[in-house]
């Protein structure tokens, strides 16, 4: 077996979409994702180090939101911590791309344990995105108080 040292483990999520043209489009064009293995109903693509699989499965279930500082965060959902500066190029190149925003960006916690930027999206298939952005990288896992 080989393996990639790497200095954090790296995930793999797969999630489903109902059309493969639109998630090539969305995940490369938009995000600028690069495209790794596929086939006629999966494409593999390099999520920031992370391998991250979108499988044709034409069915979606019903949506569930839960509330978080005063949004309907959808659920489930994924995406990435990134840097304050990447954070704000990203929120820049989806509003160029003409992306509508579930959340727009904004400060989520302002002033509290875990004070972060936040924004939430969905892909052409309805799955939820959340990107993020900690400007004290500490407080990724901050609990009240701290």
């Amino acid at each position: 077996m080989t393996t990639v040292d790497s200095p954090i483990p790296r995930f793999h999520l797969a999630v489903p979409v109902d059309d493969l043209p639109a998630a090539r489009h969305f995940y490369g064009e938009v995000l600028g994702l690069e495209q790794g293995r596929s086939a006629e109903t999966w494409v593999d693509w390099n999520l920031h180090g992370h391998q991250f699989v979108t499988h044709l499965a034409p069915s979606r279930a019903e949506r569930v939101h839960n509330p978080v500082d005063g949004h309907d965060v959808p659920v489930p959902h994924f995406g990435l911590i990134l840097t304050v500066p990447a954070f704000h190029d990203l929120a820049d190149r989806l509003r160029a791309a003409g992306t509508e925003f579930v959340i727009e960006p904004y400060v989520r916690f302002e002033g509290q344990a875990g004070e972060q930027w936040t924004m939430f999206l969905l892909d052409p298939a309805g799955n939820a995105l959340e990107f993020k952005a900690f400007a004290d990288d500490a407080q990724v896992f901050a609990t009240e108080g701290a």
